[in-house]
This record gives C-alpha cells, structure tokens and sequence, in this order.
C-alpha cells in the first residue's frame, strides 16, 4: 500500500458526500498511514457555489481537520491543504488566500481554458466546439504558468483534457517535454491520481507516456485518490504502484507546512 493519499475532499465543497471523519476511517482501513485534505479552494474570479468553498468557509474547513486530526493522531497522520485553480490575473489574490492558514501543501490544478470549465460534464458539449489539439497546447501552457507562478506545491491530474476521452491527434510529446522541464526548474511534483479511472476516460492521470516524461525530468511525485466519497479514498492504489514503478518511479513525496518533510519507499 502507498504510504499516503494526498488528494481528497470534503462537503464543503458543495460535491462531495461523506464527513472527514468517514474519509479518515477508510484511509485507515485501507491501511494509509497518512492522508491529506485538499478540498476546492475559493474561486479567486468568482464565486463558484456547489464546486468550490466560499471564503467564509475556509474556516469551518480548518476546523474540521484539526478536529479529526485531534482524534486519529494516534492511528493515522492527516495532513491539511488545498486544492487551488490557477487563474491567470489573479495570482496575488491566491497567494493571499493560501498564506491565510498553515496548510502543508497546495494542489494546483487548472480546470478553465478561456472561462470554459473544460472537464465540467454540464457543458461536455462544448468540446464539439472547439479544436481538441488546441485545447490541450492551451492547457499544457497554462500548467507551465501555474508551475512558474510558485503557488503551488503539486500539480494535479496533469493531462486532465483526456477526462471524457478527447485525445490529440498530433504527437504532443515535445510539449509535454518542456512542461516537464518546467516543472523540474520550479520544484513542483506531479501527482498520480486514480480518479481518471473512475472517469469515461477510464485511464489514470496522467497517462503513461506522460509519467514516464515526468520521471526522466526529474520531477517528483505523490499519490491521490481525488475522492470526493469516503469509498474512494486509497482506491486503486495498487494500479498507481504499478503504474509508478513502470515509469521508474521509486520513491514519493511527504510534505509538512509547505516544505518536502520526507521521501518514502514506493
């Protein structure tokens, strides 16, 4: 079993089911021997009811994990963090709101290209739209900025477009290269997250070409289950050991207060 689960949420995001306690209680069934909070940060552009927190409740969501924090620290290690979109514009409001608590790691993640919520099932048909290379140039673009703009300590589901199954049909390779060496140069990891395999897409995020960029960049690595139900939490995790070590992974990431606090075994 993978040491950690770094990607998971709570109700307060408006699309997740299950109390933390509940999430905290299958980590430690499934045998995690830490887990970490991430639910959706604030919109910094607007208010985004039913997929992210507001503001006014970043609070309660501190609360909430230092209450189960409290009462499991005997049995399991929890961590608290965010899961932040990067917002081209408005990076300073982001950096004001994720220095507003101790968290121990930031998500970065890029769900917009050009206000279109490109993996949001409501507005699917949208892609019909639009030009699916393009879609991906634009997004892996914006992954770099997010990396370059140091607010974030994980990029998350790094090839996240694939999400209901629409694939480039030219070689992106070279893109991914320099996304690659973008994130090595910034000190950010990437994150295998299982969630796309409970997705149309049914395949892991990111893909296995993909991982195997990241690895031969250097660029380090953790592990979420993106659970948005506390059955998810660690799922598939022995799929993401495989997938790891097929790309010459060896070792993962630990992070307290923001900083890489160990590396673990794989």
């Amino acid at each position: 079993m993978i040491y950690a689960d770094y990607h998971m949420h709570t109700p307060l995001c408006g699309h997740a089911t299950g109390s933390p306690e509940e999430y905290v209680q299958q980590g430690i069934k499934v045998g995690l021997k830490e887990i970490g909070f991430s639910d959706h940060a604030p919109m910094v552009h607007q208010r985004m009811p039913g997929i992210t927190m507001d503001f006014d409740e970043l609070p309660a969501y501190q609360r909430m994990i230092e209450d189960v924090q409290k009462r499991f620290q005997a049995q399991i290690n929890i961590k608290v963090a965010l899961e932040a979109d990067f917002i081209p514009g408005f990076e300073a409001k982001t950096k004001e709101m994720i220095a507003s608590y101790p968290y121990d790691y930031i998500i970065g993640s890029v769900h917009f290209i050009d206000d279109w919520a490109f993996d949001d099932p409501s507005v699917r048909e949208y892609w019909k739209k639009h030009d699916v290379n393009e879609v991906y140039r634009k997004y892996y673009a914006l992954l770099k900025k997010s990396a370059q703009s140091g607010l974030f300590d994980i990029i998350g589901h790094c090839d996240l477009p694939k999400k209901f199954g629409a694939r480039p049909s030219v070689d992106l390779t070279e893109e991914i290269r320099s996304t690659a060496k973008v994130f090595k140069n910034c000190g950010v990891a990437v994150e295998i997250n299982t969630a796309g395999l409970r997705k149309p897409v049914a395949e892991m995020y990111p893909a296995p070409n993909c991982l195997k960029i990241y690895r031969e960049a250097g660029v380090p690595l953790t592990f979420g289950s993106d659970a948005h139900d506390p059955v998810d939490v660690g799922k598939d995790f022995d799929k993401a050991t495989a997938l790891a070590t097929s790309a010459g992974y060896t070792e993962c990431l630990i992070f307290k207060q923001r900083k890489v606090e160990r590396k673990i075994k794989i």
